[in-house]
């Protein structure tokens, strides 16, 4: 989208800016300026002269010497063009000014052309005539500048006058980048609107009143829409009596510095008002539409077009066309067609506004392979209310101009119009939204800015039509910040939990499981969620098994995964056994994942979602390393109590005498164990495999990152070591619970160093040796303080039958 910032003026009329001010300031408010280009850009020292008198050059047949009259002086200037003669008035350049190029074509000089007074073939030339393509431009914009040679101005320019401004090159080109939502914004009144806001200054739009004669339209033209899903709104004028010819001055530079090429008054106003309203229009010769009736349907396959490009095109039945009674004239929203074209000898012409299904819009073009200004515009879902406007702009330029005579009354087919969108008023959520202190008086002054009504006894916002991207609170908290302006919004810190900056307590415990688990040489996996009910069978889970009762998918991609999981082995023996059966010879792996567990069945609510930690090793290690990583993980979480294992866990899919419920403060919080021979074999593993499963929502209650820092100890420790015989039956776990039990607070550390069973020790019991350190915090121990301790001790082992080794 690009526009000239004196068409903006126009309708801002007291905007006072510099180009940058006025690309920052409506890039700051939303409307982003990608850059912007001078028109004058290097031209200086131009002005209007008047050649008075030609003399041939005595030395060169092709050149000429001209006597210019350039208001304060007359100068002489020797030049080669062809089409000059005394009375012209031409852009001159005086000596030392500047010009932006040559006639070559090619790309203009970054810094201009400066020109300086010299001889041509020995004769004093001071100064240059300029054609319009040295000024920067082109024949494109500028069609009455001759093909080759010296610009002429129109006989009732002043002499001396700045030649630029009368060539309207003392502007700028602003490009925009408009996101698809800002439909509005592909016009120049969107984007006027939009710099009055930004500037706090007044917005003067087109005041648009049509005459129109005592006929009524409907004599003139019949429209019927067979689509309506496709064409909502279908607006029609008529216009007799037209007389073409080239537009006015200030149209043609309006269009050209939005880079439109000017052809005629009809064709300009169509694409005038395209540019100033973003409504595309299209004309058509009101005398080759048979009939005088406009049908708008879908092509029917097969059929062949031929657009106004000169192009044959195929047509299929998700192509809209706009019809007469014998044919079609055109592609909706696309292309008119070259049957129904406007000509030199139009006498009436049929002006058509439309609003067009976007997406349609936009297949259509990739179909037919043609991509027009009026197609990008349509794809973009155009206001339904935007095309009245449109078309009554067009009969008021019509009628201002004196291009012809404008038929009374409007055709107007439509679909009932969306009632307009009304959101509450709530200045308090908006600055909660934006960490603002806004007065709602300054947000509803802002909102009156923008067209958006305020109603006090309903404390409602009515959207208008051309706003379709104003749909909640956000978008409303959006516009105040837009115009309050960004760089006045406070710097605040975000609050919330879920925007502190920081894990939240479950995601911390869940990293330190990750950090153990790699610490302790395992590598993460991923598993599948869904499962196999197979897989119950697979580890040996009795018929009546709480696990089998599962969340079935509706829609599986199969029977292998056609159930959510009750338990978390499944992928991780399926992830071991691939590696084993892979030659890889000793394989630690963990995850972190979900199993669903169904609170009833079948399911009538969500399933309980229980993230697990999952640990599994084959190769170097045993039930032992596993409880040793399970146990660091406790301690890293602040689990500072020992806990107990009860090897009487029913795991059936797990070693009868390897397992072990891992219990901690008299809760269940997970199992560990070797698995069970049998489900080595299921899942094609040919070696002893171990695993642990932790549930992480039992465990997170015992946890906590407090710490509490003690000193060095100021006073020795001093140790004991304790050699017993014991019964088989009895765990360690449970000696050392005795011995921590009734040591009492001088108790330091306690350490297993010696399990022995052999021919020196009776069958039925083993030797078990502990080491036990013993200090105190505030005094030296005396061995009265040790022995009271040690006889503690053996009196509670006694009792479990444990005697003391000799």
């Amino acid at each position: 989208m690009n526009t000239a910032l004196s068409w903006i003026k126009a309708y801002v009329p007291n905007l006072d800016c510099t180009d940058q001010e006025y690309c920052d300031a409506m890039t700051l408010s939303g409307t982003k300026v990608e850059g912007y280009e001078r028109l004058d850009k290097n031209l200086e020292r131009i002005v209007v002269g008047q050649i008075e008198k030609i003399e041939k050059h005595p030395d060169a047949d092709k050149l000429i010497i001209c006597q210019v009259n350039v208001g304060a002086e007359t100068v002489q200037i020797v030049t080669g063009a062809p089409n000059v003669k005394e009375g012209d008035k031409v852009p001159v350049v005086l000596d030392g000014g500047k010009v932006a190029g040559g006639h070559d074509g090619g790309p203009l000089p970054e810094e201009g052309i400066v020109i300086k007074a010299g001889k041509l073939r020995g004769i004093p030339s001071n100064g240059m005539m300029c054609s319009i393509e040295e000024l920067g431009s082109s024949r494109d914009f500028y069609p009455e500048a001759p093909e080759y040679g010296i610009y002429i101005f129109p006989e009732d320019t002043e002499v001396g006058a700045d030649a630029i401004e009368e060539l309207g090159l003392h502007d700028t080109v602003f490009e925009y980048e408009i996101t698809s939502n800002r439909v509005d914004c592909y016009s120049v009144v969107g984007v006027a609107r939009e710099a009055a806001a930004t500037f706090h200054t007044e917005f003067k739009p087109p005041v648009v009143t049509v005459k129109g004669n005592d006929e009524d339209v409907n004599d003139y033209i019949k429209v019927r829409v067979d689509d309506p899903d496709l064409c909502t709104r279908y607006c029609a004028r008529v216009v007799k009596n037209i007389k073409i010819g080239p537009s006015p001055k200030w149209m043609q530079r309006r269009l050209a510095a939005s880079g439109i090429r000017p052809i005629n008054n009809l064709v300009d106003i169509t694409n005038y008002v395209m540019e100033e309203y973003g409504q595309p229009m299209h004309a058509f010769d009101l005398d080759t539409v048979s009939g005088h009736q406009i049908i708008v349907r879908r092509a029917k396959d097969g059929d062949e077009f031929q657009t106004l490009d000169g192009q044959v095109r195929k047509m299929d039945s998700e192509v809209l066309m706009i019809c007469d009674a014998e044919k079609e004239i055109g592609i909706a929203g696309i292309m008119g067609g070259e049957n129904s074209k406007i000509t030199d000898n139009v006498k009436t012409v049929l002006f058509e506004a439309a609003v067009f299904n976007g997406p349609n819009i936009r297949k259509s073009a990739k179909r037919v392979g043609l991509r027009t200004d009026a197609s990008g515009k349509f794809e973009k879902g155009l206001d339904e209310r935007n095309a009245e406007e449109a078309i009554n702009r067009a009969c008021q330029l019509i009628e201002e101009l004196g291009c012809g005579e404008v038929v009374g009354g409007m055709v107007d087919v439509k679909e009932p119009l969306k009632p307009l969108v009304e959101l509450p008023f709530e200045p308090e959520k908006y600055n909660a939204l934006l960490g603002t202190d806004i007065p709602a008086e300054d947000m509803l002054k802002i909102f009156a800015k923008i067209d958006l009504a305020y109603d006090k006894d309903t404390n409602t916002v009515t959207i208008p039509s051309f706003r379709q991207d104003l749909l909640g609170r956000a978008d409303l908290a959006e516009e105040v910040a837009r115009f309050y302006g960004y760089d006045k919004i406070p710097t605040t810190l975000p609050s919330g939990e879920a925007t502190t900056g920081k894990l939240s307590y479950k995601l911390r415990i869940e990293q330190k499981a990750r950090d153990i688990a790699e610490y302790c040489g395992f590598s993460q996996g991923m598993c599948y969620s869904f499962e196999s009910p197979k897989v119950f069978d697979k580890l040996l889970l009795p018929a009546d098994d709480e696990l089998r009762k599962t969340v079935t998918i509706s829609n599986p991609l199969g029977e292998d995964f056609s159930v959510m999981r009750t338990i978390s082995l499944n992928g991780m023996l399926t992830s071991l056994a691939t590696n084993y059966n892979r030659r890889n010879k000793a394989v630690k792996l963990y995850e972190l994942g979900n199993i669903y567990l169904p609170k009833s069945v079948p399911v009538t609510e969500l399933p309980d979602e229980r993230m697990q930690f999952t640990l599994g090793f084959y190769g170097e290690g045993d039930f032992f390393t596993m409880k040793g990583v399970i146990e660091e993980f406790f301690d890293c979480i602040g689990m500072r109590k020992t806990p107990e294992y009860d090897p009487d866990a029913g795991k059936p899919f797990l070693h009868p005498g390897r397992q072990a419920n891992i219990i901690y403060d008299g809760c269940v919080v997970g199992y560990l164990g070797e698995v069970h021979p049998e489900v080595c074999d299921n899942y094609d593993l040919g070696t002893r495999a171990y695993v642990a499963v932790l549930d992480m929502p039992s465990v997170e209650g015992f946890t906590t990152f407090d710490r509490k820092y003690e000193g060095i100890a100021r006073f020795p420790a001093v140790k004991r070591d304790i050699s017993m015989v014991v019964p088989k039956e009895i765990l360690v776990g449970q000696i050392e619970a005795v011995i921590r039990q009734r040591s009492g607070k001088i108790l330091e550390n306690l350490e297993l160093f010696d399990v022995y069973e052999g021919d020196q020790i009776e069958e039925g019991f083993k030797s078990v040796a502990y080491s036990i350190t013993f200090r105190a915090k505030d005094r030296t121990l005396e061995e009265n303080d040790i022995s009271s301790a040690m006889k503690k001790i053996l009196n509670g082992l006694s009792g479990m039958s444990i005697e003391l080794r000799q």
